[in-house]
């Protein structure tokens, strides 16, 4: 259900008290923040990707250790290199997106608004300008 116009203008008016009166509770709120994922997090979902390489190898070479004809370690090994994969490619993806949004002055930029976002701008200002 939408809200009011009464409802939206208390509803702004309070952001803009949020904002005013504390705008580092009010961007960490909102999730403005963006920082670039480390290096470090990248490594990691690498190194795992190769150890789950070598444990699935490992798991096909021993037919032995598999626990009513499933092999445990190939399995283990296919979860730890699709959780490396993952962790690899979430952090390329979001150090994509931080290089993106990165203004000169290190200010993240702000992304392209959806359709609905331009209008509802367009509608604030209009509304502000009648005041």
């Amino acid at each position: 259900m939408p809200l009011s116009e009464h409802e939206q203008r208390l509803l702004d008016q309070i952001e803009r008290a949020l904002y005013a009166e504390d705008p580092k509770f009010a961007s960490t709120v909102r999730g403005a923040k963006l920082r670039r994922p480390s290096k470090r997090r990248r490594v990691q979902g690498i190194v795992l990707f190769v150890v789950g390489v070598a444990a699935l190898i490992t798991g096909v070479m021993l037919p032995q250790l598999s626990v009513a004809s499933i092999p445990v370690v190939s399995v283990f090994g296919f979860l730890l290199m699709f959780f490396g994969a993952l962790i690899t490619l979430t952090t390329l993806r979001r150090g994509d997106q931080v290089a993106e949004g990165a203004q000169e002055d290190g200010k993240p930029a702000r992304s392209r608004s959806s359709f609905s976002e331009r209008m509802e701008e367009r509608f604030r200002r209009r509304f502000d300008e009648e005041k």
